[in-house]
């Protein structure tokens, strides 16, 4: 049998997670257009009869700024020790850059296998996808290059073959119905909190954290959290309407996962300059 882990590296907000669900055929990351929605390590796992990929969807490359993102570069330099190989992944729609590059410098210095992926392809013309390609090439040393799109999956079987290609011999690292590491809990606390992403803005977005504290037959509490009074006024929203909606976009997903019908009850506080605190950051699984 072929197993092993699979990082997946890149800057912030060029589809890493995406690429994640569509590689595992199942959504075991959240997503949005917001930069740094991945604040953890999350695992996704996909299996075959005879093999097993674990993708390490990890928080993009950055320079800390606080706390918080300080804790996820650390997990990002962390999650890179123990990998089989790495897939890099670049946007087709913005210019390969310094970022990339800085990224690709780190991933090539581990001295394992590296596929790149060149993600975003859908609706570009064929002429400009080709040049990016051309421009990813430079980027290192790499075993293949992929030209996918997550969003339509166009590219995606190809892509897991390869990766599949390249595992080492070795047992399952996670039963076989496995989709992800992540506890039930953590996954609801997620699908909350993409849904806060996808109806906030500004600074809104990047002080949330979602917090579940009760899983029940009928019921989920779970409590938004932020820094700021205003930012509570904002995610409540005028009459409640703002965290109604969330929950209402939210319920569904929810549902599925914990296997019944249930009433989402949703509360928001504040807890001040949480993101600078590393006392908080377990607390909020991160």
């Amino acid at each position: 049998m072929r197993s092993g882990f699979v990082a997946v590296a890149g800057r912030p907000n060029v589809g890493k997670s995406t690429l994640v669900n569509a590689l595992c055929g199942d959504k075991v990351a959240i997503t949005s257009t917001v930069p740094n929605t991945t604040r953890r390590r999350i695992y996704g796992v996909v299996s075959g009869d005879d093999w097993q990929l674990v993708l390490v969807d990890l928080p993009g490359f950055q320079r800390p700024m606080d706390a918080l993102t300080e804790r996820m570069q650390d997990t990002v330099d962390g999650s890179m020790q123990d990998v089989d190989l790495v897939l890099l992944v670049v946007s087709a729609r913005d210019r390969i850059g310094a970022g990339d590059r800085f990224v690709a410098r780190r991933v090539f210095s581990l001295g394992v296998p590296v596929i790149i992926a060149l993600n975003k392809i859908d609706r570009l013309k064929h002429g400009h996808v080709a040049s990016q390609m051309k421009t990813a090439a430079t980027l290192g040393d790499f075993h293949a290059l992929h030209p996918v799109s997550a969003k339509t999956r166009d590219g995606i079987g190809e892509l897991r073959d390869d990766l599949v290609s390249l595992l080492p011999e070795g047992p399952a690292h996670f039963p076989t119905d496995a989709a992800t590491d992540l506890s039930l809990e953590e996954r609801v606390a997620e699908v909350i909190r993409e849904k806060a992403l996808h109806l906030t803005r500004e600074e809104v977005p990047h002080a949330v954290a979602v917090v579940v504290q009760e899983i029940g037959e009928r019921e989920v509490d779970a409590v938004l959290i932020v820094e700021t009074e205003s930012q509570k006024g904002i995610l409540v929203g005028k009459r409640g309407a703002m965290v109604r909606e969330i929950g209402t976009r939210a319920r569904p997903e929810v549902e599925a996962l914990v296997g019944h019908k249930v009433f989402l009850r949703l509360v928001v506080k504040v807890r001040s300059k949480w993101r600078r605190d590393p006392t908080q950051f377990e607390r909020f699984g991160l």
